[in-house]
């Protein structure tokens, strides 16, 4: 069953670029680095991700809980309301956050391990969605985006679960290369918040057991894709209920 719930943009989001790059720099200092995290395999793991409507002002958030040793959907939930923030180059969690805390909160068991379809410290303030979230919510958080941002990376070796650090400046570890399938382009795996980056890549392995990306991303991608054409196209709403089939 999804549960659909709609959210507004909270009192006293920041409006301007200046505004938000300071919550940033507020929040950040709060990032936990020295926890391990929970075992691969064990609890909840959650995705996360969201689709826009920018023409209609739409965003469409969803959270999707898998069993973490079966990778059995057990729980998903949507929010669907107004965009929060403009597109800005490495602020798009301020687009984001209000949306997807709200899909968060309506789940009816503990995320445990959140997953975001982008970065936490592979950002160019080291403080993308992964980190944002996961201190404004206290979960760890970890970050696993399609591309690399700014970073550079040498390639991984061909085998599956080869890594090769993803770098600032040429020095600064801030994530790493992972390849989840032999041969086939790597994802970019970062620590959001309580979460070793060693961590964070096991995780991302045991949730890509046949893809590419995790089952996680994948989950929450099919959802939040599904609740925006529903959100913005009346002849597809069901229902009006909150809580319908999924």
């Amino acid at each position: 069953m999804t549960i659909t719930t709609t959210v507004g943009i909270p009192e006293g989001w920041p409006a301007t670029e200046a505004q938000a790059l300071a919550v940033q720099d507020e929040l950040r200092a709060r990032v936990v680095l020295d926890e391990p995290g929970p075992e691969p395999g064990t609890g909840h793991v959650t995705g996360v991700d969201v689709a826009y409507d920018d023409e209609r002002d739409v965003v469409a958030a969803a959270a999707v809980v898998l069993d973490a040793a079966t990778l059995r959907v057990v729980a998903e939930a949507t929010a669907v309301g107004r965009i929060s923030f403009p597109y800005v180059p490495g602020l798009l969690a301020f687009r984001e956050i209000p949306a997807v805390l709200a899909a968060l909160a309506a789940l009816d068991r503990e995320p445990g391990l959140v997953v975001c379809d982008g970065y936490g410290l592979a950002h160019p303030r080291r403080f993308g969605l992964a980190s944002h979230l996961g201190v404004l919510t206290g979960l760890p958080a970890v970050g696993v985006a399609k591309n690399p941002f700014t970073f550079t990376h040498d390639d991984p070796a061909a085998p599956r679960g080869s890594v090769a650090p993803l770098l600032a400046d040429g020095r600064e570890e801030v994530g790493r290369a992972l390849r989840t399938r032999d041969g086939v382009k790597p994802v970019f795996v970062s620590v959001g918040h309580r979460v070793t980056l060693d961590n964070a890549c096991a995780h991302t392995l045991a949730l890509t057991p046949s893809y590419r990306l995790p089952e996680t991303t994948r989950r929450a991608d099919a959802l939040c894709r599904r609740a925006l054409r529903e959100a913005t196209d009346p002849t597809l709403r069901r229902t009006t209920d909150p809580t319908r089939k999924a």
